[in-house]
């Protein structure tokens, strides 16, 4: 929203609402506010008005925190440029005749310093759309009309009014605002981020938790050495590793810094090489200490059972271990556990009560072909779990220190 002068008051006012230009009288329609152009200076999106010569800009995009007195653009006149208030100059402006004059190098060069384009024809969007496209922008385009289509179509997300827009613009669009309110983009853009990052999260947890276990699958086989994971070992894991994935990470919360990062390439992977490369390391280093407590156990003298025993309860809890660390890759775990994520404690407490179940009662333990684990034991394995995190988070904290240096 943002205030307009009446007589002595001050009312609010939105998107698509008619306003009036005290001085010249000229009328037109709303179609940017202060409060949505704010979030996108945070998003690092560059918003561009577009009139036909009947809409008008109606505040400066340089400066949106002002209180706004009359519209942005003022009526153009036949001939030259349209005068232009609230801190912008010429400069920010580009008719249509001057625009039909430009070839597509020149317009390439011009478009990333301009904010207003005034009295565009429907190619002349469709021209703009492209030329951002070819400066290697993201080009998010909204419009209700039908001369709006062919740019709506033509962008890479085409956003429709959903209220006061033509079935040929919701048609050409790939979004729409049903309540053709701007700030529901700032919302999607949040949302699309969160789901972003979390689908990484998973990706890097999938890839870490399964390093470990394909290790102590596959080398006792190829070594000869005593069978530590069968069957109902992997099952046990997997119960806690697919409701990690499906409920754990979708449901944590974005990143402090979702709505100021600079946005990601578009040819950006979701799973990148550092990604893989994290992940990779996660793995390997739970794989190498989970051998270490294996055969520690056999060299003592314990016997299969305590080792296979040892082993497991180690591997369960670093499980849980990664999925705390991985919740956030740039906050410390102190910070992770204090942010709400009941779906975690349920998973957490559920694997800790069926391990429980598993190591003391007899026929399960049995089954598992397991021997009775004592607290030292249990304190060996918690050990574990946090040695296999603690490097982790001195990582990321080398990595925040490093991003306040920088």
């Amino acid at each position: 929203r943002m205030t307009v002068r009446k007589s002595a008051q001050k009312r609010e006012v939105r998107l698509g609402d008619v306003v009036k230009d005290t001085i010249t009288g000229f009328r037109g329609t709303v179609t940017c506010v202060a409060s949505w152009t704010n979030n996108c200076d945070r998003l690092t999106v560059q918003p561009k008005g577009v009139t036909d010569g009947k809409t008008i800009p109606a505040v400066s995009f340089d400066r949106p925190n002002l209180e706004y007195v009359g519209p942005g653009v003022k009526p153009i006149p036949p001939s030259g440029k349209p005068s232009v208030s609230l801190g912008d100059t010429a400069e920010d402006v580009i008719t249509g005749p001057e625009l039909s004059s430009m070839d597509e190098l020149a317009l390439r060069q011009r478009i990333s310093g301009v904010s207003v384009f005034a009295r565009a024809v429907p190619e002349q969007k469709l021209r703009l759309v492209e030329a951002l496209k070819a400066n290697g922008e993201i080009v998010a385009m909204t419009g209700d009309g039908v001369n709006d289509a062919p740019a709506l179509k033509a962008s890479h997300i085409g956003i429709a009014m959903g209220a006061r827009g033509t079935d040929v613009a919701r048609e050409a669009a790939d979004l729409v605002l049903l309540d053709d309110d701007f700030s529901s983009i700032v919302k999607a853009v949040r949302m699309g981020r969160r789901i972003f990052d979390n689908l990484k999260k998973a990706m890097a947890y999938i890839l870490a938790i399964h390093v470990p276990i394909a290790g102590l699958s596959f080398l006792p086989v190829l070594f000869q050495w005593p069978m530590i994971l069968g069957p109902v070992h992997i099952a046990f894991l997997e119960l806690i590793i697919d409701p990690a994935c499906s409920i754990v990470f979708e449901a944590e919360v974005e990143e402090a810094d979702v709505m100021t990062r600079k946005p990601r390439q578009a040819a950006e992977s979701l799973f990148n090489r550092r990604t893989v490369v994290l992940s990779l390391l996660q793995g390997v280093g739970m794989l190498l200490l989970l051998l270490l407590i294996f055969a520690i156990a056999l060299n003592r003298g314990q016997g299969e059972g305590d080792a296979r025993a040892l082993t497991f309860t180690s591997l369960v809890i670093m499980n849980l271990s990664l999925i705390v660390t991985n919740r956030s890759w740039s906050r410390s775990v102190f910070s992770i556990l204090r942010t709400p994520n009941a779906a975690m404690w349920w998973v957490a407490g559920a694997a800790a009560a069926f391990l429980g179940l598993v190591l003391y009662a007899p026929p399960l333990r049995e089954l598992f072909h397991f021997s009775k684990l004592h607290p030292n034991d249990i304190a060996l394995c918690l050990g574990a779990g946090a040695v296999s995190m603690g490097w982790f988070e001195f990582l990321k904290r080398m990595q925040r220190s490093k991003n306040v240096a920088g």
